[in-house]
């Protein structure tokens, strides 16, 4: 509890126990009018003044009508009719209800704080043999930095020296430590486990994955939902509205009923004060944000991030969801599976596709070099070119080496008799214009792949395929997974064109998957941008409005059961806080019709519960989404 949160009860406790005095007087020795005002006036004072100064502070910048406002004009008109208690007893249970309110937004903040307090406080600069302490903003990309068994590594970079196992729980919600060794990518704030480690950095620490997490957190309040925005606008003409309503309900009826009568025109006003603070709004203004609030930190416990309220309200309302193929549906990481060759050897084929692809980065590249069993000799290529669309053209002893698809060697003159039906990726050879075979790369599904497809077919959503990969490629994986459409062979503008077109043709939100720099406009269109945060290009991660931090498709499935439980805390607490306000209201009119009797103090009490009660229920429900 804060120092301003025991402030305030304190000031409870005292302003109760003068009330509790007070109210004993009056009933004891039957105190009038004025003795029973002056009695109660002192816990009054004490329990209320900073809700009158706040409410004339309002009235001051004409921001009349706000919760403060009400309360005020609530307790001071119950004291101007002679119920004094009533009036403290209003002041008391609202701040009563505050008190548990801050507690409980308190807790909701506190626990996202603790959930995101990855940000490493500093970094060990290795520089000139020597170690330096200095903060994560002071290294630049390039250098190289030293983590210990235990401590967070400061920025992204890549492994020179050293191997571990790294807790990335916080970045990925993931339990089981990740084994990584000298060439490996690593990210900020995840921890050293076992090993020193020696790494180069290759991001500054601003556009660092902590960095970037903590930005989306913190940046997730300023893109509200439609609903928030609703009960926004709801609650600016509501409130007015309500007090005019009160006002009309204090003056209009005594007008018939008795206009010289001050049992009748005090009776009127006390149903319009009971009116005024059961309507209050607070219960919607505070609780719906907080579910959001809830749901967004929630979603980070499991690695998902997601950078709005409107993007988790958009994400609930979801039927479709459109995946790329490589890096999302499958690993990324191509492995060589058959290889045939035609006049050499298997060994010399995967040698000379070795050897063109030497200087290669590219996955496919990296693959072919894995397989190669012989040692490589440096600078025995030439020259090596890499044909957009098609593949490599090198040269080897002056001849020249054809390394890729079907249409590259076609262009260049070369007949292929080896059916393309294959399951994976060919990769033909030809050296000196003969055709040498082919090597076969495949790249394998990630193993929560078909179990997400199937959960989302479960749940009645629909899934599609968009891949450049080759058809016959594309359905195999999506023949393996269970997914309901499929379109391959395309380029990025194509996946623009069919993502819009299934957009168009669905009733429900569109979701996209990917992870590449070109899905990056299809992620910007969809309904829901969902990134690949681990292996995602900085391009994708930037369109997206959902990062999922660990890669795995399964997490598509958490976000969308987060999204929708706290849309259901959501209506929860609007149809709480409605109805019961709207019972209370009746409840009051009926009171004062006399068609019911309810002792004035009981229905005090009842409008108090209607306001600062279902406040806190709705809050404390609110709070649920965090444990999602």
């Amino acid at each position: 509890m804060t120092r301003k949160q025991k402030k305030t009860l304190y000031r409870i406790l005292i302003s109760a126990s003068l009330f509790i005095a007070g109210f004993v007087l009056i009933k004891v020795f039957a105190l009038s009018l004025l003795p029973g005002i002056l009695v109660m006036l002192p816990a009054y004072l004490l329990i209320g003044y900073d809700v009158l100064i706040k409410a004339a502070g309002g009235i001051g910048r004409g921001q009349v009508f706000d919760e403060n406002f009400l309360m005020s004009i609530a307790s001071i008109g119950a004291f101007a009719v002679g119920e004094a208690p009533e009036g403290v007893a209003v002041m008391l249970f609202y701040q009563v209800g505050e008190l548990f309110q801050s507690i409980a937004v308190g807790k909701s903040r506190n626990s996202i704080s603790a959930l995101l307090d990855i940000m490493p406080e500093s970094a060990n600069l290795l520089k000139d043999g020597e170690i330096r302490e200095v903060s994560p903003e002071e290294v630049q990309i390039g250098d190289i930095v030293l983590v210990r068994p235990g401590e967070k590594i400061p920025l992204d970079g890549k492994i020179v020296e050293g191997f571990s196992s790294l807790d990335t729980a916080a970045l990925t919600g993931e339990s089981v430590p990740r084994d990584v060794k000298e060439g490996d990518t690593v990210y900020s704030s995840s921890v050293n486990l076992q090993g020193v480690l020696k790494i180069r950095c290759t991001k500054p620490f601003t556009e660092s994955t902590a960095a970037k997490i903590m930005e989306l957190v913190e940046n997730s309040e300023m893109h509200k939902a439609k609903t928030e925005k609703f009960i926004t606008r709801f609650s600016k003409y509501y409130t007015p509205s309500v007090v005019l309503s009160a006002l009309l309900l204090a003056v209009i009826p005594p007008l018939f009923l008795g206009i010289g009568s001050f049992a009748v025109w005090s009776s009127w006003i006390h149903t319009a004060l009971v009116f005024l603070i059961v309507s209050c709004p607070c219960a919607l203004v505070i609780s719906v944000p907080m579910a959001f609030f809830g749901g967004i930190g929630g979603a980070s416990r499991h690695g998902i991030l997601i950078k709005g309220a409107n993007h988790l309200e958009m994400l609930s309302r979801v039927d479709t969801v459109v995946f790329d193929k490589t890096g999302t549906l499958t690993e990324g990481s191509f492995k060589v599976k058959e290889v045939y060759s035609q006049g050499i050897s298997k060994e010399e084929l995967l040698y000379l596709a070795a050897a063109a692809e030497q200087y290669s980065n590219h996955p496919i590249a990296l693959s072919l070099k894995e397989a190669n069993q012989r040692p490589l000799v440096p600078d025995m290529i030439d020259h090596a070119e890499e044909i957009a669309g098609g593949g490599i053209k090198a040269k080897l002893k002056g001849k020249t080496i054809l390394l890729g698809n079907a249409k590259l060697l076609a262009e260049n003159g070369i007949s292929i008799k080896i059916s393309e039906k294959a399951e994976g990726t060919c990769i033909h050879a030809a050296y000196d214009q003969t055709y040498l075979g082919y090597i076969l790369i495949t790249d394998t599904p990630k193993k929560d792949s078909a179990k997400t497809i199937k959960t989302l077919s479960a749940k009645g959503i629909r899934t599609v395929l968009l891949t450049g990969d080759r058809k016959e490629t594309a359905k195999v994986l999506s023949d393996h997974l269970g997914i309901s459409e499929m379109h391959a062979e395309l380029l990025p503008q194509d996946k623009v064109s069919h993502f819009e077109s299934i957009q168009k043709n669905t009733k429900g939100a569109v979701a996209f998957v990917g992870d590449g720099i070109n899905d990056a406009p299809v992620l910007a269109r969809a309904d829901v941008g969902i990134a690949m945060g681990a292996i995602g290009s900085d391009a994708a991660i930037e369109a997206a409005d959902i990062v999922l931090m660990d890669d795995n498709p399964s997490a598509i499935v958490k976000a969308i059961a987060i999204s929708r439980k706290t849309m259901q805390i959501v209506r929860q607490n609007v149809i709480l806080a409605l109805g019961v306000k709207a019972a209370i209201m009746l409840l009051d009119l009926a009171v004062a019709a006399s068609l019911l009797t309810v002792p004035g103090m009981a229905m005090t009490w009842i409008a108090v519960f209607g306001d600062v009660g279902v406040a806190v229920i709705a809050i404390l429900n609110s709070l649920g989404a965090m444990r999602l």
